[in-house]
């Protein structure tokens, strides 16, 4: 009985030491093999490993995912002109140094989060002040992102953190300026407004200008054309009426009288005091009447 009691606590012994000597790595993370307090490999590749059982080797792992480092309040910046806004910014980054970032901050995350932090805070602050209100908010946000995102890639390879991205989530101005910096944005708007009123005006004077100078020079040429055409037709008129005439004097008597007559007897009422054997009615008269 006894000897069946020392069998199984060996084996259970033999059991225990054995499952000490095997851990698994997840594809998630990164696997620090220490060995009496001393870095000795690290695996990067996941499956089932072997070590020796403690205190001879131990085992720590490390997050191997894209992590986001998000801060909580906005942070308070001073531009060129010395103004203060406020920056709001997020990172997203990773451990690409195992080994390097565990020597760095003992494996501890909350440590690297608050480095990864000031190292942020250190890039926007070196690019912030190079630059004005409008450029950090609008004109040159793209560049400001690029720019802190190198120099936080290079500070952050230095502890073992590879950066994937940086961004900025929110720009402003504190409150304590906001009224002042919208007035200034409404009176150049208004200002703007006005140049492009003042602009449109003018060009509208210039085009309703040119408009009349055009209308004046076709209406010109018009009555040109048409005086020159009705003098052709006046002339070729009286070429007419000068064969016609030629051929019958007396019926150009008789017309001339005719128009004499629609130019004296315009209205039913005209009343004209005149012998009435005078020359002028002359074509009154029967043919060959004498009275």
């Amino acid at each position: 009985m006894n000897r069946l009691v020392t069998i199984f606590v060996a084996g259970f012994i033999a059991l225990m030491l054995l499952s000490s000597t095997v851990f698994v790595v997840d594809q998630r993370r990164f696997a620090i093999v220490f060995a009496l307090g001393e870095v000795r490999e690290v695996i990067a590749e996941p499956g089932l490993h072997f070590k020796l059982p403690p205190p001879f080797q131990n085992v720590i792992y490390l997050d191997k995912r894209v992590l986001t480092l998000d801060t909580p309040d906005a942070d308070r910046f001073i531009t060129a002109e010395k103004k203060n806004i406020l920056v709001d910014a997020f990172v997203k980054w990773r451990i690409v140094e195992p080994r390097l970032y565990y020597v760095s901050f003992s494996g501890d995350e909350r440590a690297a989060a608050n480095r990864m932090s000031q190292i942020i805070k250190a890039a926007l602050n070196d690019e912030i002040t190079k630059r004005t209100v409008r450029q950090v908010i609008s004109g040159e946000r793209g560049a400001v992102m690029q720019a802190v995102q190198n120099k936080v890639i290079a500070e952050a390879k230095q502890i073992g953190v590879g950066i994937v991205d940086v961004r900025l989530k929110r720009v402003d101005y504190i409150e304590q300026i906001n009224a002042s910096v919208y007035d200034r944005m409404r009176a150049e708007r208004v200002r703007v407004a006005n140049e492009l009123r003042s602009t449109g005006s003018a060009e509208s004077e210039k085009i309703r200008a040119d408009a009349d100078r055009q209308r004046t020079v076709i209406l010109a040429e018009a009555f040109r054309e048409a005086e020159k055409i009705k003098g052709e037709g006046d002339a070729k008129a009286s070429a007419i009426y000068a064969d016609s005439f030629g051929k019958s004097p007396e019926f150009y008597k008789f017309y001339r009288s005719l128009e004499a007559y629609r130019a004296s007897f315009k209205a039913h009422g005209d009343v004209m005091v005149i012998d009435s054997n005078s020359e002028f009615f002359k074509y009154f008269r029967a043919p060959g009447s004498s009275k």
